[in-house]
């Protein structure tokens, strides 16, 4: 077998080879550099490159160990950045006209915690417009593109992130995950993504789009190196009002025991119509291997499923209208060069720094906290919201991880969905109520399509069962090899 070339090599592989000085950090960073060069061309998965700076970054990791001194757990291994986490470094855009020019005056303390741990950051990677998307088509900057087949889409609203790492354009990057948008796109590309429980991970300094919702979390190739970024990014933060105050579990610890006998549920209301038949082959094979090896499977419901998109765009954009309401042309952000008064200068500057799908949401938000339709659409979703809640709890009661599959297809072509919002809504049908239940939810590599696709099969747990879903996810990956597998490979 030939020696995977440094830009092949996972985040932990990588990580050990550097720390015994097997691999020069400038080198990886050329190595990934090189991908950049001769990919992002065709994939756009980046807004911004910090060639110089990564170099430099690495070259003074090397140093540091050269000298003997103690490196962190992510020392010289290059990552990349959704472009709605701010930085000092760069612009933080969230792909939006209105925030092109925007520099942050600080980092996230997600991006404190990286760059602790010895990471360097290769670049910002597109998204969906203020992450309000599932293609990443709604990006100012123009659409990213899948890496295993340039004429689909990579899933939204994270698709930069997630194209990037598929890509071996970056060993491993962040993504952020309101309704779907970490692990939908780590299925359409190939990838692993998680989406930790709510408070887990510190929100402070990500640029909000519904925040009750949102969550910061780890794109990786495989499953050990998203427990090894989840370790750095996770715990309290006082920065963070909702952030959880307990310190967390080392998920690496016990990531290659196999897991006990497990309770695998199987919820009905994922299983019927609009799942494609070549999803739903490959969800039921990945269960008779769990069956195989000794886990138990049980049907349960989520009755309340039906309702999850509806509550979804209810909430979301309802949270997204007020968040966005800073942006007004004043204080910061777009400002427009032709406004006859004050009113004018909001109207204008918000309409043409905002595009269509961001003003879409912020209407059916501000209708739906507007007066006279709170009750009848916001706190009626809200109420809904407790109900789904309700559905995962009683599920969790008669299983340990809820199984599904992540999509209800494989990655559709570019422009397939644009002019309908409705389909492209739907596109997030199984990833929704993760998020307005809090629970932790991720999305593997399990299996292609004949057309030669990705395919995501998700695991959902309770709260804070992050090390469980770890677990069973990594035994379900070292006795596979889809995650091993990368664009431009016969699948």
């Amino acid at each position: 077998m030939t020696e995977p070339s440094t830009a092949d090599l996972s985040a932990f592989e990588l990580a050990a080879k550097i720390s015994r000085r097997e691999i020069k950090a400038v080198d990886a960073a050329h190595a990934y550099l090189n991908r950049v060069k001769s990919q992002d061309a065709k994939i756009h998965a980046f807004n911004e490159i910090y060639a110089e700076d990564l170099l430099a970054a690495a070259e003074m990791v090397d140093r540091s160990l050269d000298a003997g001194e103690k490196s962190g757990p992510l020392a010289g291994v290059p990552i990349a950045l959704k472009d709605n986490l701010c930085t000092l470094k760069g612009h933080t855009t969230c792909s939006s006209k209105m925030l092109q020019n925007f520099q942050s005056p600080y980092d996230a303390t997600v991006v404190t915690r990286l760059k602790a741990a010895g990471a360097l950051v290769v670049g910002k990677t597109n998204l969906d417009e203020f992450a309000m998307g599932s293609s990443t088509e709604n990006s100012a900057f123009g659409p990213t593109r899948n890496p295993w087949n340039p004429n689909c889409v990579p899933g939204g609203s994270s698709g930069g992130s997630a194209a990037a790492v598929a890509a071996r354009m970056c060993a491993a990057a962040l993504g952020s995950d309101t309704g779907g948008s970490i692990r939908q796109p780590a299925a359409l590309c190939g990838i692993v993504g998680l989406k930790p429980t709510y408070g887990l991970v510190s929100r402070y300094g990500l640029v909000a789009f519904a925040s009750s919702l949102d969550q910061i979390g780890p794109m990786t190739r495989d499953v050990r190196d998203a427990a090894l970024f989840l370790n750095v990014i996770a715990g309290p933060d006082a920065k963070d009002s909702t952030s959880w105050p307990q310190t967390p579990p080392d998920y690496l610890r016990d990531i290659d025991r196999p897991p006990e006998k497990l309770r695998i549920g199987l919820p009905k209301e994922f299983f019927g119509e609009g799942l494609s038949p070549e999803v739903s082959k490959a969800i039921h094979k990945a269960v008779d291997f769990f069956r195989g090896h000794g886990a138990e499977i049980v049907e349960v419901s989520l009755p309340h499923t039906r309702y999850g998109i509806a509550a979804y765009y209810v909430i979301a954009p309802a949270e997204a209208s007020s968040n966005l309401a800073r942006y007004d042309g004043v204080h910061y952000g777009h400002r427009t060069a032709h406004a006859e008064d004050l009113i004018d200068l909001y109207a204008a500057s918000r309409a043409e720094g905002f595009g269509p799908e961001v003003q879409r949401r912020i209407m059916l938000g501000t209708y739906a906290l507007s007066s006279g339709y709170y009750d009848a659409y916001y706190l009626r979703a809200q109420k809904v919201r407790q109900l789904i809640k309700a559905d995962f709890d009683h599920a969790f009661k008669a299983c340990d991880v809820i199984l599904s599959p992540t999509t209800p297809d494989v990655a559709f072509e570019l422009g397939a969905k644009s002019g309908d919002p409705l389909a492209m809504y739907l596109c997030d049908v199984f990833t929704v109520t993760c998020n307005i239940a809090g629970i932790p939810g991720m999305s593997l590599p399990c299996g292609f399509s004949p057309s030669g696709l990705p395919i995501g099969m998700q695991l959902l747990g309770p709260l804070f069962s992050e090390t469980v879903l770890l677990r069973l996810a990594r035994f379900y990956e070292t006795a596979h090899d889809w995650h091993r597998r990368k664009p431009g490979d016969d699948v």
